[in-house]
C-alpha cells in the first residue's frame, strides 16, 4: 500500500479555508479512481516544536492507494486534476507540502 500525504499550514482565515476544503475540495478528492481511503485530521498541537521550522500545522490529509501503479494512474485522472484545480482556487497550494510514502507496517 502507498499513500499520498498533504501537510497544510494554518491559513490566515481558518474557518474560511476549512469550509472550502471540506465542502468542495474533499468531495472531489473522494471521487479519485483507485482511492481506497482518505483521512483528514486537524492538528491540535505540535509535540516537538521547531522540527518543522516555524510552520504551524493545521491539517494532515492522507490518501491511500493499493500500489504505486494505481496511485500514478489516479494522478492522471480527470478527478485528480479537478481536485488540484480546486485546491488552487481555494488558496490551498500556498499552504501545502505533499509527499508519497510506502506503508511498511500497520
Amino acid at each position: 500500500m502507498i499513500k499520498y500525504i498533504a501537510l497544510y499550514r494554518k491559513p490566515a482565515d481558518q474557518a474560511d479555508f476549512d469550509e472550502k476544503y471540506f465542502s468542495s475540495h474533499l468531495p472531489i478528492v473522494r471521487k479519485t479512481p483507485g482511492l481506497l481511503r482518505a483521512e483528514v485530521a486537524k492538528v491540535d498541537r505540535v509535540l516537538v516544536p521547531g522540527f518543522l521550522g516555524d510552520t504551524d500545522l493545521h491539517v494532515v490529509a492522507e490518501m491511500y492507494f493499493e500500489s504505486p501503479e494505481v496511485m500514478n494512474a489516479a494522478f492522471q485522472s480527470p478527478e485528480w486534476h479537478a481536485a488540484g484545480a480546486n485546491l488552487s482556487e481555494i488558496g490551498g497550494l500556498e499552504l501545502v507540502a505533499m509527499f508519497t510514502a510506502e506503508v511498511v507496517a500497520e
